[in-house]
């Protein structure tokens, strides 16, 4: 969709012309409206619109000076005039702004139509012209390549030929989408194509753009999230990065500060994943799994987050983590009925100003918080209930179903399936999904089997099935949780 931005200091032309689109002009939406010069690159600003309809006589500056304030940054938008007279001087005046049509007031509605009717055809033309430019294996070889190191000033003036480039300057983008390529990259850049003029290949399993001139950073920020949001399926997990603005020669500086944020940015998200599957899994297993196996999960997170994070940040992820553990034993903060806290992890370890403290409070506050488990589950649980989850724990990596596990448990299915209700506060098939995608979990980060392979070890036939289960509890596709990418071409970064 086309966002159109109406320009004029008469209110029943803004009327009118807003009248006209909203009366259902495909492909084309009213983004905005202004009365003024000064309040329309305001809105150009904030809108990047892909249309503007300008009036040529406004108080303050004109439209023409106004187009002439915003064209350098906005060389895509189409710019169409409209003035109560027909004069040579302004359309002369327009020329070199590059403004796409020249109406003159009163604007009748079949022209109106006809003139975004040609905005749309030159906006489809201009795609196309930019999707039959060089070889896919020049292009390839430029964003793959010659990017990645010192580009020859000489070689650089073959490449800004070869490409068309009216600039010498430029920056490097990366962006990574938990989806396949041929699906994404189509939908992510058909609409970049609207606002802006770039090369694109698939490279080293992401999104490599080359965006040509003095490209403004912020609003290409904003656009890519705007499009990410907008024409990706909802839930898809995507980041992208961009470089700074560089001369041609010295682009590699550009995309080795992209690569470096994309890495960043990559590293941050497995890291969240880690750690919020170390806390699933120590709120389900305290208590129930042996103290050995329960502090060795506690102390690999605590590990982590003393070695990715300042003391304070790395404290307050204790501090929560240990209020959830103290709330899932002692259930004092769901409801008034519930049971005094045995101790409040903010007031302890909140005051205390070095990691040595930390470390040391941790170890006996957990010690004892899992004793409390142990003695509240095994007093609240029912035998026939331990009995099913002890089953669960040794067999969920083959075909199970909710009878297996009553006939271990010597009850009926019903009455289990009760039991997990009332206990669990979920289902039989639920509790079995978690433990096995937190199994394939820890497979696939331990990068010794394909995801095929993890399908299997944790009780899934079908891979296909496994994945959709897997992006539907964890939020993005095993492939993409592997650190591979469901892109991924192969090869190494360039020296």
């Amino acid at each position: 969709m086309y966002k159109v931005l109406i320009v004029d200091d008469e209110e029943p032309v803004l009327d009118s012309f807003a009248f006209m689109l909203d009366s259902g002009v495909e492909d084309f939406a009213l983004a905005g409206k202004a009365r003024s010069g000064y309040e329309a690159i305001k809105l150009i600003y904030e809108l990047r619109p892909d249309v503007v309809f300008m009036d040529i006589n406004m108080p303050g500056i004109d439209g023409l000076e106004t187009i002439a304030e915003v064209h350098e940054k906005f060389p895509d938008t189409a710019f169409i005039l409209s003035t109560a007279y027909e004069r040579f001087d302004l359309a002369r005046r327009a020329i070199p702004l590059g403004v796409f049509a020249y109406l003159v007031k009163p604007v009748t509605k079949s022209t109106f139509f006809s003139t975004l009717d040609d905005v749309r055809d030159s906006f489809r033309k201009r795609r196309s012209a930019r999707a039959d430019g060089p070889t896919d294996a020049a292009l390839r070889r430029f964003l793959a390549e010659e990017v990645w190191k010192e580009i020859d000033p000489g070689r650089w003036d073959e490449l800004k030929a070869l490409f068309s480039l009216d600039s010498d300057r430029g920056l490097l983008a990366f962006a990574r989408v938990d989806l396949d390529c041929s699906a994404a990259f189509p939908l992510i850049n058909e609409a970049l194509s609207l606002r802006f003029r770039f090369l694109f290949a698939v490279h080293l399993g992401l999104g490599m753009y080359f965006f040509p001139g003095d490209v403004d950073c912020a609003g290409l920020s904003s656009a890519l999230d705007e499009i990410f949001s907008s024409r990706l399926p909802t839930g898809t997990a995507a980041m992208f990065s961009l470089g700074s603005v560089r001369v041609g020669p010295s682009l590699h500086l550009s995309c080795a500060e992209a690569f470096s944020e994309i890495e960043r940015k990559r590293d941050s998200a497995e890291a969240l994943i880690s750690e919020r599957m170390r806390i699933i899994e120590l709120r389900r297993k305290i208590g129930l799994a042996p103290f050995d196996e329960v502090s060795s999960l506690f102390a690999a997170f605590r590990a982590e987050s003393f070695a990715a994070h300042g003391l304070e940040v790395a404290r307050a992820k204790l501090i929560a983590v240990f209020t959830l553990l103290v709330d899932d034993c002692s259930t004092c903060w769901q409801s008034h009925a519930g049971d005094p806290p045995p101790f409040l992890p903010a007031d302890e370890l909140g005051i205390l100003g070095d990691w040595e403290s930390c470390e040391r409070w941790s170890l006996t506050a957990f010690s004892r918080l899992y004793q409390l488990a142990r003695s509240v589950r095994e007093g609240k649980f029912p035998v026939p209930l331990v009995k099913a989850l002890s089953f669960i724990d040794g067999n969920f990596d083959r075909q199970i179903q909710l009878s297996d596990a009553a006939d271990a448990a010597g009850v009926s299915s019903a009455y289990l399936s009760r039991l997990f209700g009332e206990h669990m506060e979920s289902t039989f098939v639920d509790y079995v999904t978690d433990m096995r995608i937190e199994r394939a979990e820890k497979l696939i980060r331990e990068r010794r089997m394909a995801v095929k392979e993890v399908s299997f070890a944790v009780g899934y036939a079908d891979p296909n099935y496994f994945s959709k289960i897997f992006r539907k509890v964890v939020g993005v596709s095993p492939s993409m949780y592997a650190g591979r990418g469901p892109c991924a071409g192969g090869g190494d970064v360039p020296k």
